[in-house]
């Protein structure tokens, strides 16, 4: 990092303090823009990265609800509104008790290069709560979201910000969330949410979408050093949408995922997970990984606690959250043969595991470039609504594959031209904020 971006990086730290998340997710970026900022005087002058860094809006309040016993409770809601210069805010919702303010800055600041990435015309946001909604009732969810919208409301529109879902917020969320929101405006406004349900606007491939798109990049990493997935020996973390249709899209071109986990622990299934069972345990049960392995039989082990890093593969996929694959994990991955590793989750890989797949030439898919089919998939959603059609599965994922296979090659081609061949860390982040920096100076300074 050059001397005026550590500068600035010790100013953000200093400004947003607490923040861990958030200063690690710039730091990776600002490491990588000393080479544009070189070649394109103008961005420094304009103090673009300055901007960037700084949210456009950030939107704190109290969330009270009422559990099923009318015991009452207080959460917090979070949105952070980032970037706009390229359409409105655009980034899920995260409903879990480890979220606060640098979390969703952390979040919405990757959403801002991800967004940027696919093409489309979304900026980049992020939201959500400290809610668990892990042992509540429906009805209390219900309430807890009516309660979350209410205040929420005020802040979205389809031309404004557009949340998502994200960990803990899925169909019934959405729902839940959309229905008060329409409620409140007495609006049919279907773009101002996406992730909803097939019959009220929702798009075919969505709830596949970032787990398919992160093996499809996954793909174009392998096919450019002249392999396919076809054989080889996966491994994924996680067992949520993320890593369930990460492992049904790499098994459907012919590798073998050996791996899922969750927090009590992981599985080995050396037939290959199947998909079916833990759907079933997980999504319809919401059940624990113990009972997928008790009902697959002897190819299944279940290891409490432990790291699904510790199997060997052609093919790591992190697919379940921030920093759970650090650098000990890393060197265990190379010494077994690993190829191949590619972000499905936000930020999973910590930096210094990421310099030792660097260091040992393993290919690695960053999250804001890997992961973006989930968002890309939510922007053909809003498309979607505005002209009020619905396509095909087929369709959308036909989309979906054009999309990933071009941000991929935005990553490898910007890499190289910016001499820093193979790189997709450093092209990714180089290409996102070149699109956002000239839509911020064709704006004006604002």
């Amino acid at each position: 990092m050059s001397a005026g971006l550590t500068a600035l990086h010790a100013e953000l730290v200093r400004r947003n303090p607490g923040e861990a998340e958030f200063h690690q997710a710039a730091s990776e970026v600002l490491e990588s823009l000393a080479p544009v900022l070189t070649a394109r005087p103008e961005l420094a002058e304009a103090k673009i990265v300055e901007r960037i860094c700084e949210p456009e809006r950030q939107i704190m309040f109290r969330v009270p609800w009422q559990d099923d016993s009318g015991t009452v409770h207080i959460n917090r809601g979070f949105r952070v509104e980032f970037n706009s210069a390229l359409g409105p805010y655009k980034g899920g919702l995260r409903f879990h008790p480890s979220v606060n303010l640098g979390i969703v800055k952390f979040l919405g600041f990757e959403q801002i290069f991800k967004n940027s990435l696919t093409g489309l015309n979304i900026g980049g946001g992020k939201g959500g709560s400290d809610f668990d909604p892990r042992g509540r009732s429906a009805a209390e969810v219900m309430r807890f979201c009516q309660s979350f919208m209410t205040e929420l409301h005020r802040h979205l529109g389809e031309h404004t910000d557009v949340p998502a879902g994200d960990i803990g917020v899925g169909g019934r969320e959405i729902g839940y969330l959309f229905g008060q929101y329409r409620r409140i405006t007495n609006r049919w406004e279907a773009g101002v949410l996406t992730g909803k349900g097939l019959g009220w606007g929702g798009s075919t491939a969505r709830t596949e979408a970032t787990g398919y798109g992160n093996v499809l990049f996954t793909a174009e990493m392998l096919k450019r050093r002249g392999e396919d997935l076809d054989g080889q020996q996966v491994v994924v973390s996680g067992a949520g949408n993320v890593a369930i249709y990460t492992i049904e899209k790499a098994q459907s071109l012919g590798a073998n995922v050996l791996t899922c986990s969750d927090s009590g622990g992981y599985v080995v299934d050396e037939k290959g997970i199947d998909v079916r069972l833990l759907r079933q345990v997980k999504e319809v049960e919401r059940g624990r990984l113990e009972t997928y392995a008790q009902r697959r039989g002897a190819s299944a082990t279940y290891v409490p606690g432990g790291r699904v890093w510790d199997v060997a593969c052609d093919v790591a996929l992190p697919s379940a959250t921030q920093n759970e694959l650090d650098a000990d994990a890393a060197r265990i991955l190379v010494r077994n043969g690993v190829k191949a590793v590619s972000e499905g989750a936000n930020m999973p890989t910590t930096p210094e595991a990421v310099a030792v797949f660097k260091e040992a030439g393993v290919a690695f898919g960053p999250g804001k470039a890997a992961n973006a089919g989930g968002v890309a998939t939510s922007a053909l959603e809003m498309r979607q609504n505005s002209a009020r059609e619905s396509w095909s599965f087929e369709r959308t994922e036909n989309e979906l594959a054009v999309i990933m296979r071009g941000i991929h090659e935005t990553c490898y081609e910007t890499a190289e031209r910016y001499g820093r061949p193979g790189d997709y860390v450093a092209g990714a982040n180089i290409a996102g904020f070149e699109r956002v920096a000239d839509a911020m100076v064709a704006q004006g300074l604002i």
